[in-house]
């Protein structure tokens, strides 16, 4: 049995390790193949003590994603504070793929292991509240440069905008995640391809012929 929890900090201690824990055996053994007592076993625990902390396994996926998103939110949240649309917008790309790199057990939670939707009833993240909600900030950053006339009048639709460009930085950031010591692949320096891809990409959207 685990020592009698005493503290606010101890507890919050221990359930900071029952979702890493939690975390790392979904990303390698899939969420539908881990239990919670085999959760219980990484960290230490009996089954009956983890539920003291989450009522069920539902309750520790949504759990640890709401904790990558505020995660998420929090490390790209400096960014909002740009004056400038259009550096506010290359900023938050650039912090996005900064995070993704150097916490790749979170972005592969949130982003490339399968799990239930989230349904906002039931999340701690409050949806389009830009301190908390990761997505809302990224759909405001690109219409604040909607409205500024960064993009080419033909693109008419920021979040379409908003979305594309998730596309664009999500496939950079998982192929260097998951593929960055693959000897098959000669890559190119991540340096490069970021560079290269950003370039691209504004080159479509911008109407300044800077990027093209």
């Amino acid at each position: 049995m685990p020592p009698k929890i005493k503290t606010d900090s101890e507890k919050h201690a221990i359930r900071t390790a029952i979702l890493d824990a939690a975390r790392a055996l979904f990303i390698h053994q899939g969420v539908d193949a881990v239990t919670m007592r085999a959760v219980a076993q990484q960290v230490g625990y009996s089954a009956t003590s983890l539920y003291h902390y989450f009522g069920d396994k539902e309750q520790l996926i949504r759990a640890v994603v709401d904790a990558d998103v505020m995660k998420l939110a929090q490390a790209l949240k400096s960014t909002l504070d740009i004056s400038d649309p259009l550096q506010r917008f290359l900023q938050f790309g650039q912090h996005y793929v900064q995070f993704a790199l150097a916490n790749p057990n979170h972005y592969r939670m949130m982003f490339m292991t399968q799990h239930p939707p989230c349904d906002p009833a039931f999340s701690s993240i409050e949806q389009h509240n830009p301190e908390q909600d990761a997505y809302s900030q990224l759909i405001g950053v690109v219409t604040s440069a909607w409205h500024a006339g960064v993009f080419k009048p033909s693109l008419t639709d920021p979040v379409l905008i908003a979305q594309t460009v998730w596309a664009a930085m999500h496939g950079l950031c998982a192929l260097e995640i998951n593929l960055a010591d693959d000897a098959w692949i000669d890559w190119r320096p991540l340096e490069a391809r970021t560079q290269a891809m950003v370039k691209m990409c504004m080159g479509g959207l911008m109407k300044a012929p800077e990027y093209e």
